[in-house]
């Protein structure tokens, strides 16, 4: 039986798309061969490979001057990769609003001179913090933000005015969960396994104008226009993960595109916070201007509870539900591949659990 995973990351992925791959997966359209099996040089490859940048472009409304690449490493490696690419005035300006833009702060300082603008961290990540176009450097390279965080359960709902500063963006756990505007971005990067595939390969999506102006430093695995030039396949990519990332944003375009994903979102978004606001045994302490619609932490009155509510929900098919390390409690994380179902029959747990034990 299939149970509603509401993990962070690997995340759950739509049935449909599982049992498309599974028919598939010892013999892909007749090769004879899995997709995991052969050359990322065949023309069944190459084919996924277009396809799948192909639906990224069409999904996502990807302007003619930016690129489409698919690279390996995770959005961890993306921190590095920035500034490595990026950074040709030495200077870059940060904004930290949780653990991993923290790591991609501390990451950039490696290369050169980057500016902590705003951080949220004096309140435990629990807000985004306000910015105006004078607090960032005008020879800045980029202004780099996290547009989502996964473990505290923020969000940017209004991007911060930087000027003519390029925004870079690591949108691992809100890509494609909304409509975006990628001209309002220099660069935008996401781990795939949240809405887009196993883990395995990330997506950039980078102007075109800011290539080619990569450091020194700069290992040729990490350059973009290595991956540019070679269209994704410099080095044998991670084929399966491509694949499965083709399959699910097909699935997404049958379903209505990212607007029609985004309207059943903010609506699952929308029950359970109301529902945590409206009870005074469960707690989300994020402020409700900066609340993620895709991961949302809450509590019981204490840790014990918390333990027991986790295991509890476990066993009747509510799985992945125990809260980051950094913030304990619960986190229900509900990707695009989440129902609607799974978050109504979260919400009816919860009454009983709350019931039981007051």
């Amino acid at each position: 039986m299939r149970v509603y995973n509401f993990a962070a990351g690997p995340s759950m992925l739509p049935e449909e798309v599982l049992i498309e791959a599974g028919k598939s997966i010892t013999d892909y359209l007749g090769s004879g061969m899995s997709v995991m099996e052969m050359s990322h040089r065949s023309k069944w490859y190459e084919d996924i490979n277009e396809e799948c940048r192909s639906l990224v472009c069409e999904l996502m409304n990807v302007p003619d001057g930016y690129e489409v690449i698919f690279v390996q490493g995770g959005a961890s490696t993306q921190f590095e990769a920035v500034p490595l690419n990026l950074m040709h005035t030495g200077k870059a300006d940060y904004i930290v609003t949780g653990n991993f833009a923290k790591k991609a702060y501390k990451e950039a300082q490696k290369y050169g001179d980057v500016k902590l603008v705003a951080s949220s961290e004096d309140k435990n990540f629990t807000y985004i913090p306000k910015t105006t176009a004078l607090d960032f450097r005008k020879d800045a390279s980029y202004v780099h933000i996290t547009q989502n965080n996964t473990i505290f359960g923020l969000k940017y709902e209004k991007l911060p005015d930087t000027g003519e500063i390029p925004i870079v963006s690591d949108m691992s756990s809100c890509i494609m969960s909304e409509v975006t505007d990628v001209r309002n971005y220099g660069l935008i990067y996401a781990g795939a396994q949240k809405n887009l595939a196993p883990a395995g390969v990330t997506l950039v999506i980078v102007r075109k104008d800011l290539l080619g102006r990569e450091s020194a430093l700069c290992p040729t695995m990490l350059k973009y226009r290595t991956q540019t030039e070679a269209r994704s396949l410099y080095n044998t990519p991670p084929c399966w993960s491509v694949y499965m990332m083709m399959l699910n944003l097909r699935h997404l375009k049958s379903r209505g595109g990212i607007a029609e994903i985004e309207k059943v979102n903010r609506r699952k978004a929308v029950l359970l916070y109301d529902f945590i606001d409206g009870s005074d045994f469960y707690s989300n302490k994020v402020e409700k201007e900066s609340r993620s619609i895709m991961n949302v932490p809450f509590t019981t009155p204490n840790a014990q509870l918390d333990a027991k509510f986790v295991k509890e929900a476990e066993q009747d098919g509510l799985v992945s539900l125990k809260g980051h390390r950094l913030v304990g409690g619960m986190r229900a994380s509900i990707y695009n591949a989440m129902p609607e179902e799974g978050v109504k029959s979260l919400i009816e747990f919860m009454k009983a659990f709350e019931r039981e034990n007051r």
